[in-house]
C-alpha cells in the first residue's frame, strides 16, 4: 500500500486529541468508511485509546455497516458483536440523537466519509447530533477527512432554506467545496453557536487535491458510491433521483449510467453533446437495473465520462441531462412525486435542486448558460460565509 500523503483527523486521533476531553465518554458517529490509512475502523481504536471510554455508536443513512443498499430504506439499532456496543439508527423514524441515547455521554466523536455534495445526507446526521449536543450540553469532536471531489470547485444553486429537507437542511452551494470538519465549522458558527465544537484537522491536504491525490485508501461510504469517480459526478447526477430515470442503481456504474426503457441512447447523446458540457464525454449505453428504478428492464442512455475533473461541472451536467430527457420525450418524463427523504409534500427534484427554480427552468425552456449564471451568482453570494470556515 502507498504511503498517504495526507493524514485524517482519524489518523492524528491520539496526537491531536483536545486535552479538555481526555477521559470522557464517548459515542461515536461512524460508518464504514470511517477507517485510518491502515483501513482500522474507527471503532476499534477509540475502543483501545486511553482518550476517551467508548460507550456508544451511532450510524447514518445506509447503517453503521453500510447493510441497507436502497436510498430511503431505514435500518434499526443493534448490538455491534464487534464492539459490544448498542449501536444506534439516525436513519430511521429517529433521526435526531435522543436525550436518552446521550445520557451519560460527555462527548460525540463523528468521523464520517462525506462525498461533497449538499444532497449526501451524511452532513446533515452531523448537523442533528450537533443539534442534540447544543441542546443537552454534550460536547462534538468532528474528525476531519478529504473532500473526495476537491475542496477549491463551488458549484451552485445555494438552498433556499424554504426547502430544507433531509437532503439540505441549511444552506450550501451543491458542490460546496469544503471538508466535514469545515461544514461542522460553518453550522456551528451559524445555528448552533452554543455548542462545544472540536474539529481535528488533517495534515497534507490541500484544496485541489482529489481523493486520488490523498493515498488514502477508497472505503465505500455508501454501498452505492463505489469509487471516488462516482463521487465526482455524484452533485450532479444525483438529481436523477427526482424523476423516472434510472441513474444507474442496481448497476456496477451508479451515478456514471443512467437511461429509461423508452428512450434511445444515441439521440440521448447528441442531445448531451449539443449542450458542449466541460469535461463531460458521454458514451451510449444501455443496461438493465438490477433493483430500484425499471429494475429488470432493459433502460436506454449513456454513461458520463469524466474527461477533465477541472473543468468538469457535475451539477450543470446532471441538469443537461434531466432537460435533454425531458425534451426528448415529454410525454414519458416524469418529475418523481413525493415522499421523498421523509418530506410529503415538496416535490423531490425541488428539494434536490434546493428550490423549485430548476424545475420550473426546465419546464418553461429556459436555457441552461441562463440558469447556469443564476447558480454561479448564488455561489458568489455565499463564499464569504463559507471562507470563515475553511481550515486549508
Amino acid at each position: 500500500m502507498a504511503i498517504p500523503s495526507c493524514s485524517t483527523g482519524l489518523d492524528r486521533f491520539e496526537r491531536a486529541f483536545p486535552r479538555r476531553w481526555r477521559g470522557a465518554r464517548a459515542g461515536l458517529v461512524c460508518h464504514p468508511a470511517s477507517v485510518n490509512a491502515a483501513l482500522e475502523h474507527a471503532s476499534s481504536l477509540l475502543l483501545r485509546s486511553k482518550q476517551v471510554g467508548l460507550a456508544a455508536l451511532f450510524g447514518p443513512q445506509h447503517g453503521l455497516l453500510g447493510q441497507t443498499q436502497d436510498n430511503m430504506e431505514e435500518w434499526k439499532g443493534f448490538r455491534d458483536t464487534a464492539t459490544g456496543l448498542h449501536a444506534y439508527s439516525l436513519y430511521g423514524a429517529v433521526r435526531k440523537p435522543r436525550r436518552e441515547w446521550l445520557a451519560g455521554l460527555d462527548l460525540l466523536v463523528a468521523d464520517l466519509q462525506d462525498v461533497g455534495s449538499r444532497a449526501y445526507t451524511f452532513v446533515w446526521t452531523l448537523a442533528l447530533c450537533m443539534e442534540a449536543c447544543a441542546e443537552e450540553g454534550k460536547g462534538v469532536l468532528v474528525l476531519d477527512r478529504p473532500n473526495p471531489i476537491g475542496g477549491a470547485l463551488v458549484e451552485g444553486p445555494v438552498l433556499d432554506p424554504a426547502y430544507s429537507s433531509f437532503v439540505g437542511l441549511h444552506p450550501l452551494p451543491v458542490r460546496h467545496g469544503m471538508t466535514i470538519g469545515e461544514i461542522a465549522l460553518y453550522l456551528r458558527d451559524r445555528y448552533y453557536p452554543d455548542l462545544d465544537l472540536s474539529v481535528v484537522p488533517m495534515e497534507g491536504w490541500r484544496r485541489g487535491h482529489d481523493f486520488r491525490r490523498t493515498g488514502l485508501p477508497w472505503v465505500m461510504p455508501s454501498p452505492n458510491m463505489p469509487t471516488p469517480d462516482t463521487a465526482l459526478v455524484y452533485p450532479g447526477m444525483v438529481l436523477l433521483e427526482g424523476t423516472n430515470l434510472s441513474e444507474g442503481r442496481g448497476t456496477t456504474r451508479p451515478f456514471e449510467l443512467f437511461g429509461a426503457p423508452f428512450a434511445e441512447a444515441r439521440a440521448v447523446v447528441r442531445r448531451l453533446e449539443a449542450f458542449g458540457l466541460p469535461g463531460a464525454v458521454f458514451r451510449p449505453a444501455s443496461f438493465k437495473p438490477a433493483f430500484q428504478k425499471w429494475a429488470g428492464r432493459l433502460c436506454h442512455g449513456a454513461q458520463v465520462h469524466v474527461a477533465d475533473a477541472g473543468t468538469f461541472r457535475p451539477f450543470t451536467t446532471g441538469a443537461a441531462v434531466v432537460k435533454a430527457f425531458h425534451d426528448l420525450y415529454p410525454k414519458r418524463f416524469a418529475w418523481k412525486r413525493p415522499p421523498y427523504e421523509y418530506e410529503r409534500e415538496k416535490c423531490p427534484i425541488d428539494l434536490l435542486a434546493g428550490s423549485a427554480r430548476l424545475r420550473r427552468g426546465i419546464e418553461e425552456g429556459r436555457g441552461l448558460e441562463a440558469m447556469w449564471e443564476e447558480w454561479a451568482a448564488e455561489v458568489r453570494a455565499f463564499a464569504p460565509i463559507r471562507r470563515e470556515a475553511l481550515l486549508y
